[in-house]
């Protein structure tokens, strides 16, 4: 865009802010005041949108994808199992998931102490979301003071069917994106079939209709909303920043004073700086605010404001970087510096849980076994004069095939097993098995002898009797 006072574009431009209010005035919190999105280009766009269509093309896919002959990613809470490709993780390893969620919260504390709240800007759902929604916008009712002026106009026919079409394709993405989700809990090919042919359950309708309207709300109407107004990460993001955070910053020294002028004339002279005060950078931000008030906590390092910036030094023949990824030192003119105590901490905490979460993945066991002991009583004396004490056992078959197991106990002397003790247990099969162990009380020492439960499974693949220990689990027999 071309500013000079005497040009058609500059004139153009003054004759559209005549038709909306200034933004200065515009009361942001204010949920029915609605922000018009301007169209960008420039690099931090386009990284943006190769970043959010990635990420969308990322989340469809994934759910299609197999392991085996199962889904890859199942979250599976009808058996409370969650398959992350060979990963299977149940409600005896949730450790693993919080490890997990530990890990994505001190990378997002990482991140954001050094390149301030770029998740927010370039693949937080909710941005990714919301561009889309956009991008469709745009395309049926036009650039950004087109789709002022249409809601501007009384309805007609015109503003009828692009608003109709507008909505339809928001809600076609919206449940899109809600078969999707749910395909991460209910295999995908189910979801998609009986849903059309009318076949799902209640609650697979229930869930599909509450996050397409969820998504059509959030990304559709809420938009900045949810950024400024509900997101909790927009408040205690300050907690992370410091002076060298990059941030989305404006140099004022370089700016000010900001005021339109012809490009012909030298603006040093005049006593101005180089904002020529375009407007541009409000009109392309997601959440409405002016950059040049300084750092916001609604701001999201979206990089929309820098395209624009870029876009109008470039043509008034002035260096780019006006409005620039930077940092509170750096506008200030004080030496930047990169490792500090904040940012060597989260480094640190956050490399310790990655090699804890990669240790405990890798060394999963494929087996586990619970011991219950009988509550009742500690111990009895049975027929046979032997001292007796009953648990009962629950062996989890972790694997998706079928074993077969030896039981046996650790501790304990010449002692006598009653119930079984070779079971078959299926894949992903829990098996409560009541046993009862009774030893001589003359070889007992102690009224208390801790003892281990051991699980192995037999090969049996070359006819063998070679053994491997899967599983072993502490005890206590109690006897007089």
């Amino acid at each position: 865009m071309s500013i000079e006072p005497n040009n058609k574009d500059y004139s153009k431009a003054k004759r559209i802010k005549i038709h909306q209010p200034d933004a200065s005035k515009i009361d942001r919190f204010n949920p029915r005041n609605r922000i018009y999105v301007r169209a960008v280009e420039g690099l931090w766009s386009r990284l943006r949108t190769r970043l959010g269509w990635g990420a969308l093309l990322f989340f469809l896919v994934l759910p299609w994808l197999t392991w085996g002959n199962r889904q890859a990613v199942w979250f599976n809470l009808g058996e409370q199992k969650f398959h992350i490709f060979g990963l299977t993780i149940w409600p005896q390893d949730l450790t693993l998931l919080a490890a997990l969620l530990m890990i994505a919260a001190f990378g997002l504390f990482f991140v954001t102490t050094y390149l301030g709240r770029v998740w927010c800007g370039f693949t937080c759902p909710q941005t990714v979301w919301t561009f889309i929604f956009i991008w469709f916008e745009e395309k049926l009712e036009g650039a950004r003071n087109k789709r002022i002026k249409l809601d501007q106009m009384p309805w007609s026919v015109n503003k009828l069917w692009r608003k109709t079409a507008k909505h339809t394709a928001w809600l076609l993405i919206s449940l899109i994106t809600a078969m999707t989700f749910v395909s991460y809990f209910v295999p995908t090919r189910e979801v998609y079939v009986d849903v059309f042919t009318l076949n799902a359950s209640g609650g697979i309708y229930f869930w599909v209709v509450l996050f397409t309207l969820a998504t059509y709300g959030n990304a559709g109407w809420m938009r900045e909303i949810m950024c400024i107004h509900i997101c909790p990460y927009a408040r205690f993001q300050a907690a992370m920043f410091d002076q060298n955070t990059y941030i989305v910053g404006y140099d004022t020294h370089r700016g000010e004073s900001r005021g339109p002028r012809s490009r012909k004339v030298d603006h040093k002279e005049l006593g101005l700086g180089d904002c020529i005060d375009c407007d541009l950078c409000v009109q392309v931000c997601p959440t409405g605010i002016d950059i040049r008030n300084g750092l916001q906590y609604e701001c999201i390092n979206c990089g929309a404001c820098i395209d624009a910036c870029d876009s109008t030094m470039d043509k008034m023949g002035y260096a780019k970087g006006l409005i620039s990824y930077t940092t509170e030192n750096k506008l200030e003119g004080i030496k930047e510096t990169v490792l500090r105590p904040k940012l060597v901490g989260y480094g640190v905490v956050l490399t310790i849980m990655i090699l804890v979460f990669i240790y405990a993945s890798a060394t999963i066991a494929p087996v586990r076994i619970d011991v219950i002991r009988d509550r009742n009583e500690l111990f009895r004396e049975n027929n046979d004069g032997l001292t007796e004490n009953t648990f009962t056992l629950k062996i989890l078959n972790k694997t998706e095939q079928d074993h077969k197991y030896r039981l046996s106990v650790e501790g304990l002397p010449k002692y006598t097993w009653y119930g079984a003790q070779e079971v078959s247990i299926s894949g992903g099969e829990v098996l409560t098995l009541p046993i009862s162990v009774a030893v001589d009380p003359v070889n007992l020492s102690r009224t208390m002898t801790k003892i281990h439960f051991k699980l192995v499974t037999e090969i049996n693949a070359n006819e063998t009797d070679e053994t491997y220990i899967e599983a072993k689990q502490e005890s206590r027999f109690f006897s007089q």
